[in-house]
C-alpha cells in the first residue's frame, strides 16, 4: 500500500482515489527558504565545532555567504541553459536575494551589480574587459560578463 501525503494527510494511492486539487508541498517565502536554509547550514557548522560557544554570529554570516554563492551559482546555470539572463529573471531572483524595489532597475548591468553588492562581491560586472578582470577567485558573473564584453567589440 502507497500513501501520498497532502496537506499532513496521508492518501491512499491504491484506492485511485487522490484529491488532485491539494497541495501535495507547501512552498516556502523566499525569506522563510532562506532562513531555514541558513539556520541549518549554521546548525551543522555549530555541530562540526561541538557547539563551541561564541561562533554564533560567525556561523550564521558564513552560512549567509555560502546561500547567496549558492543561489548565483544556481540561477546562472539555470539562465544558461534556458537561452541567457531576462531583465524580469534578474528583477525576481534580485527580489529573492532581498533587493528592495528590484523591479525598478531597468538595466541588467544594475541588477547585477546589485547581487553583486548584496553577496559582498565587488560590483564589477561590465566595468572593464573581461580579459583585464583581476578577480583571484572564480566569479560567477564571468561567463555572462564575457558575453556582453564581446557584444560592445
Amino acid at each position: 500500500m502507497t500513501f501520498l501525503f497532502t496537506n499532513n494527510k496521508p492518501q491512499n494511492l491504491s484506492s485511485g482515489k487522490i484529491d488532485l486539487n491539494e497541495r501535495t508541498t507547501e512552498r516556502l517565502s523566499d525569506c522563510a527558504y532562506r532562513h531555514q536554509w541558513i539556520s541549518v547550514v549554521a546548525y551543522y557548522k555549530a555541530m562540526n565545532r561541538n557547539f563551541e560557544s561564541g561562533f554564533e554570529l560567525e556561523d550564521w554570516l558564513i552560512a549567509e555567504q555560502e546561500f547567496m554563492k549558492t543561489m548565483v551559482t544556481r540561477y546562472l546555470t539555470v539562465c544558461s541553459e534556458d537561452g541567457g539572463l531576462t531583465l524580469i529573471g534578474l528583477q525576481r531572483f534580485a527580489k529573492s536575494l532581498g533587493i528592495e524595489n528590484s523591479e525598478t532597475f531597468l538595466h541588467k548591468d544594475e541588477l547585477i551589480h546589485a547581487i553583486q553588492i548584496i553577496t559582498h562581491n565587488d560590483p564589477c560586472f561590465d566595468s572593464h574587459l573581461y580579459n583585464n578582470c583581476n578577480v583571484s577567485e572564480p566569479c560567477s558573473w564571468r561567463a555572462e560578463c564575457k558575453k556582453l564584453t564581446a557584444q560592445h567589440i
